[in-house]
């Protein structure tokens, strides 16, 4: 007679203590789950587009568009920009996957069973959003502007370099200001070039050389440098003309000279908050707001994944992922759409991108009511309130 309800009081401690420490757990659970699937998802992400950036800055170093050695720090550059873009859209898909293998394998069932409502998750992944707002803040505002700038600067003193490089091997490099060329098979350490090709434009006239090796030295009277030709032979003439010269020669010499390079002139989303104060105010105002759409983005849509999480059970883990991803494209897209409109002054400095924020972000909390009867609650509020209370 005594076993009944000793049975009974264990059952209700053991539901006691799920009921205190369930909560905990749970926050545990889900904060584990998703951050190793946001580490991985940002990983492979990271890498696809590191992938792509790698190929285009080896084919420009290839090309000699720009110099080799900085090669692993335009790919150091360009992963900060790309780990800043990434950041909204990986913790958005990183929650819905591993709450869609919650209802999947029906775990989602028994945390409600325990009436823990989805609000609840909430806490775990408000953590992780936090965290990751503030590094996304701190890269959009800070950190990834720097890289823009410093690749912009790579860019620019490697076009210098090359300017100031004049007599490189297997290149074709502009004389200075003249509209002419120069191409050499080889030079060797005394810059002695060998198999030398130059092609020069005067009005309509063209001038072509070829000469079995040159030289270059300084004018010690002028400064200016002067290019000399040994053994070779020197054509002029209009082209589609028959009149051509012909001239042999021992030794030639022209005259060119470093073309000046300006100082860079960096793109608005490369530039300082110091500089964008002297810019126009909708053009500055839609570049600070942009900047800070990132950690806002972010915030918007961890709320949005959890009510696009929801599948049945047994469903793959997947099959919600290409309607969300589809809803990131139209906030992103409407995003963009948003900043033209605000440097174009069609739209308000106080309306501002928040608009499009706010849109998507009750569209995530109408999805939450209607997904858990709140919406049903509030009709049916409504008719009590103003239909007497009478069915």
């Amino acid at each position: 007679m005594r076993s009944a309800p000793l049975n009974q009081r264990v059952r209700a401690s053991l539901l006691d203590i799920l009921t205190i420490y369930m909560p905990s757990i749970l926050n545990r659970y889900v904060f584990r789950e998703t951050l190793i699937t946001w580490a991985a998802v940002t990983a492979v992400l990271l890498l696809v587009l590191m992938i792509e950036q790698f190929a285009q800055v080896l084919g420009d170093a290839a090309g000699s568009k720009l110099p080799k050695d900085a090669l692993f720090a335009l790919m150091a550059l360009g992963s900060v920009q790309y780990l800043t873009i990434l950041m909204p859209i990986s913790i958005f898909i990183s929650i819905m996957v591993s709450l869609a293998r919650f209802y999947r394998d029906s775990e989602m069932a028994a945390i409600m069973a325990c009436g823990i409502g989805p609000a609840s998750l909430y806490r775990p992944l408000s953590v992780i959003a936090l965290v990751l707002a503030g590094m996304a803040a701190w890269l959009s505002l800070d950190i990834a502007p720097t890289a823009r700038r410093t690749i912009q600067e790579i860019g620019f003193d490697a076009s210098k370099n090359l300017s100031l490089s004049m007599l490189e091997a297997g290149r074709f490099i502009p004389l200075g200001t003249r509209d002419a060329v120069l191409y050499a098979e080889t030079v060797d350490e005394s810059g002695r070039l060998t198999n030398v090709f130059v092609r020069n434009r005067e009005a309509d006239e063209v001038q072509v050389i070829v000469a079995a090796e040159a030289n270059q030295r300084n004018d010690e009277n002028t400064g200016v440098k002067i290019l000399t030709f040994i053994d070779g032979h020197r054509y002029e003439g209009v082209p589609g003309t028959p009149e051509f010269r012909i001239i042999k020669f021992a030794e030639h010499g022209i005259p060119y000279v470093v073309p000046e390079v300006g100082p860079p002139k960096f793109d608005i989303d490369a530039m300082t908050f110091g500089e964008l104060s002297v810019l126009e105010k909708s053009r500055a105002g839609a570049e600070i707001q942009w900047r800070l759409s990132v950690p806002l983005t972010l915030f918007v849509l961890t709320v949005l994944a959890v009510p696009l999480s929801k599948s049945r059970p047994r469903q793959s883990r997947y099959s919600n992922l290409a309607g969300g991803i589809f809803i990131y494209i139209i906030y992103v897209n409407i995003l963009v759409a948003a900043k033209v409109w605000l440097v174009q002054g069609i739209t308000p400095a106080w309306l501002g991108l928040w608009w499009v924020h706010l849109i998507f972000l009750l569209v995530a909390i109408g999805l939450l009511l209607n997904q858990h009867g709140g919406l049903m609650r509030y009709k049916a509020y409504l008719r009590n309130r103003f239909g007497g209370g009478a069915e």
